[in-house]
């Protein structure tokens, strides 16, 4: 057991105007299986890359473990999984790969020898990790390996995990993380915490923390209101005693001698309380400015331009299976969409999901059978992957005719900063790119939402968003999803291939 120690810890991007770490400070336990959350944009793989050596950076990070980064690259694309591990490890031991491909559910006769190119997403993220933990003595920093993977391969994924111990993983999907880890470090609003426990457990916690300084800060606009009428008040009354001090004149009101004295003591007295009162709203107001910083906004409502089609039945799919030639790759389903359903499409990799959705969207897939569609139905498609995005959002929004200004509120809302908004989308983070997806279809008006894989790289509180704008609006939508947590929580019918 060994601690990796971080000490005001101070890093931003040459030409940022705000840096992505000030004065962080907090200590991982390199025995922890530790989830790494945040939002997109808030500097978890910023970090795992400061972990590695690749930035400079002010304070210090102390460690006595080497660090390991998955998904690392690979030079040649046609070297097989042998070679590859070879060439990071020359003296390495060919059955403790074999061991750890058995336990990810790979079978290394059939997939040590092929060209790493001709792999599934799926079979080389579990290559690449066991690479990775043939390595002994080395801290894994796991940078969202569930990407691609569908809901099997994500339940097999976690049982490995399981049987490891010490690495930081960054991922968004909730069920997988409850599955894996012991400890959740956070990048939050304006923290870092570090707590023990898994995803739903600090979610607890959170919402705990949460609704307590929402009550705190409704209790002390309520405070700050009466104080301030009764500070009002009290500095009224002050002046009028100044006033009578001074402008009193015993010959006319008073024959007492003393009286001077009296209004004097009178008018110290409304003057202190004035200042007390003023005092107590000074600090109330204080105490306020310091609640609701790391309030994050997953209650902030979406906006969806949906149009609603005069038929009921939008899709029907008889007998339908794709064929690339070697013959169908499922057997040949019979499917709806009506109006307002939530629809899944579910499968292993690599069985075709994808294909369909495509051929919904017009694209010339080989299939036996029909997929029929309404006649005038409008589509509004997210592809599985955001490569070749480039230029500012301004030009994209004119581009694909969507509203510049609808188009920049969504973005705002999915948590986007305003200084993104001046930078080539190609300088985005994966997780940015599928937002600029995600809100341009939420701009487009459409029949039907058709979406592959939207949530890759996608942040929790995101998802939760989109969770909500599903399930208020109830748009016609199909998608291909492999968190589970997310499909629970929207799909009112499954189609399973």
């Amino acid at each position: 057991m060994s601690l990796i120690q971080v000490s005001n810890l101070t890093f931003g991007y040459e030409g940022s105007f705000d840096n992505v770490f000030e004065n962080a400070s907090f200590a991982i336990d390199t025995d922890w299986k530790c989830g790494f959350i945040g939002r997109n944009g808030r500097g978890k793989t910023t970090f795992l890359n400061l972990l590695r050596g690749k930035y400079s950076y002010s304070g210090s990070i102390i460690a006595s473990v080497d660090f390991e980064y998955f998904p690392f690259d690979v030079e040649d694309p046609y070297s097989t999984p042998l070679e590859i591990a070879e060439s990071i490890m020359p003296d390495f031991e060919l059955w403790r790969l074999s061991r750890e491909l058995n336990l990810l559910e790979v079978d290394p006769d059939d997939i040590l020898y092929r060209p790493y190119c001709t792999l599934s997403y799926g079979e080389r993220t579990k290559v690449l990790l066991a690479i990775l933990f043939i390595r002994e003595n080395s801290f894994l920093l796991i940078d969202e390996p569930t990407n691609h993977l569908d809901i099997a391969a994500r339940d097999t994924l976690a049982k490995y995990l399981n049987s490891k111990r010490g690495f930081i993983l960054v991922s968004h999907d909730r069920a997988f993380l409850d599955a894996v880890i012991d400890h959740t470090l956070s990048i939050n609003r304006a923290n870092i915490t570090v707590q023990k426990g898994n995803f739903s457990s600090w979610q607890r916690e959170k919402d705990r923390e949460d609704q307590f300084e929402l009550q705190q800060n409704e209790k002390l606009k309520k405070d700050v209101k009466r104080l301030e009428t009764a500070a009002k008040r009290a500095s009224a009354w002050s002046d009028k005693a100044e006033s009578r001090k001074i402008g009193f004149d015993p010959t006319k009101t008073e024959k007492s001698l003393n009286r001077r004295a009296w209004e004097g003591e009178k008018s110290r007295k409304m003057m202190k309380r004035s200042k007390a009162i003023e005092a107590r709203r000074n600090d109330a107001l204080e105490e306020k400015s310091a609640l609701l910083k790391n309030i994050e906004s997953a209650d902030t409502k979406l906006q969806i331009a949906t149009l609603r089609h005069p038929k009921e039945l939008l899709v029907e799919a008889r007998d339908l299976a794709i064929d690339y030639g070697e013959g169908p790759i499922f057997s040949p389903a019979r499917f709806e969409i009506r109006r307002g359903e939530r629809v899944a499409l579910q499968g292993k990799n690599g069985c075709g999901k994808s294909s369909i959705l495509k051929l919904l969207c017009g694209e010339d897939i080989p299939h036996t059978g029909t997929l029929d569609t309404a006649s005038g139905l409008t589509i509004s498609y997210i592809p599985q992957s955001a490569e070749g995005l480039s230029g500012l959002l301004s030009d994209f929004a004119y581009d694909n005719g969507i509203d510049e200004s609808l188009f920049k509120s969504i973005l705002r809302k999915l948590e986007f900063q305003r200084t993104q908004f001046d930078k080539q989308i190609e300088d985005f983070s994966e997780g940015q790119k599928k937002k600029v997806l995600i809100a341009k279809s939420l701009c487009e008006k459409a029949h039907l939402l058709v979406w592959d894989e939207p949530l890759n790289f996608i942040d929790v509180i995101s998802r939760m968003q989109l969770e909500t704008l599903l399930k208020d609006c109830a748009p016609t939508v199909i998608f291909v999803e492999h968190d589970r947590r997310f499909v629970e929580n929207v799909a009112t019918k499954i189609i399973q291939l």
